[in-house]
């Protein structure tokens, strides 16, 4: 694995860190979920707002509870209950399908957009063998004959990496290791080559090297599908190691997103610097890791303002009272007055 401090390069990127002139696969706008309760709504997701082109990987990360998780699932459909999306818009290669009925999401998400989620057993039946968990979705989706789909269902095991493909066909999902279970899942993924793939910690839990190979599995079929990746995880070498940008969400809301190389080394939000400082660096000398003192607010506690403004070390009085949008800071955008010049005291 590469250090998350080694950076890549960045060419080929417009200023606002999009990938050139390519036109967005996945738009993401403004983008609100709520959770009613008997005492009103709780707001997890306020005013998301991103987009991924074709052949670009963007990670998504953030302390537990950020809404990282919630971003995806919205995205993909799958919400838990009372969760709904209460505004925006989600447009996936112009179409709108955030309003989407249930059955035609169902039919979306299996075609256009492939899920990875953490757990591989969530995502797989036990009572099935992974051929025929394969083959069922190869043919609910292509007009594939049954030996036509099993020829596809080993090539894709083949494709992620799973030795004697013809022979794990016809196994079960506990004869797997958990690495194996995990390439199974992104087989089934990418079953009916999907345009969107949204993973969710898909390396979480898996040794180094598996995670390596996994990692590179993804970048390869981004590369050669053209395919638009949304990659949530905690773990910033995964996100060095895999994506072109980065958005880092703080409380429900993007706090900076900006091409991955400049939000690791030269990040504007005090809370991605917190972030960024915490991580151990092989490359330079600390005698000790920054810390970030409290804790992110609770869905019923969010403070006015800026939410990270009580941990906040150049917290000053507009952060207490008026919220800040994404606001430009050279190759990135960080939603913190720091960077509004005509607010910030003594500028």
């Amino acid at each position: 694995m590469t250090t998350p401090f080694a950076e890549p390069p960045q060419e080929g990127r417009s200023p606002s860190g999009g990938m050139g002139a390519n036109m967005p696969l996945l738009e993401v706008k403004h983008l609100r979920v709520e959770f009613p309760t008997r005492r009103g709504a709780l707001l997890a997701l306020d005013d998301v707002s991103f987009d991924i082109a074709p052949g670009e990987v963007l990670g998504v990360v953030g302390e537990s509870g950020a809404g990282k998780s919630l971003t995806g699932a919205a995205i993909i459909g799958l919400l838990e209950p009372p969760g709904r999306i209460a505004g925006g818009e989600i447009r996936l290669e112009g179409q709108r399908i955030d309003d989407l009925p249930h059955e035609a999401m169902r039919a979306l998400r299996g075609r256009r957009i492939g899920a990875i989620f953490q757990d591989p057993l969530t995502s797989l039946n036990p009572l099935y063998t992974v051929g025929r968990q394969l083959v069922e979705t190869i043919r609910t989706h292509l007009p594939l004959s049954e030996k036509q789909a099993r020829e596809r269902a080993i090539s894709l095991l083949a494709d992620t990496g799973i030795p004697a493909p013809q022979a794990r066909f016809d196994q079960y999902p506990h004869q797997f290791s958990g690495g194996m279970r995990q390439r199974v899942v992104i087989a089934l993924a990418l079953a009916a080559e999907p345009k969107l793939i949204v993973a969710d910690e898909p390396t979480t839990a898996l040794d180094v090297s598996i995670q390596a190979q996994i990692i590179a599995l993804l970048k390869r079929v981004c590369r050669e599908h053209e395919a638009a990746v949304m990659l949530v995880t905690h773990d910033m070498g995964v996100i060095a190691e895999t994506c072109d940008r980065v958005a880092v969400m703080y409380a429900g809301r993007i706090a900076e997103i900006g091409p991955v190389g400049d939000v690791i080394h030269r990040p504007a939000h005090p809370y991605t610097v917190g972030l960024m400082g915490s991580i151990p660096a092989m490359d330079e000398e600390r005698e000790r890791l920054l810390q970030i003192d409290g804790a992110m607010p609770r869905l019923n506690a969010i403070p006015p303002g800026c939410a990270f403004n009580p941990r906040c070390p150049q917290t000053f009085d507009r952060c207490r009272t008026s919220r800040p949008d994404l606001l430009s800071a050279g190759a990135t955008r960080a939603a913190c007055w720091l960077l509004d010049a005509a607010t910030v005291p003594g500028a």
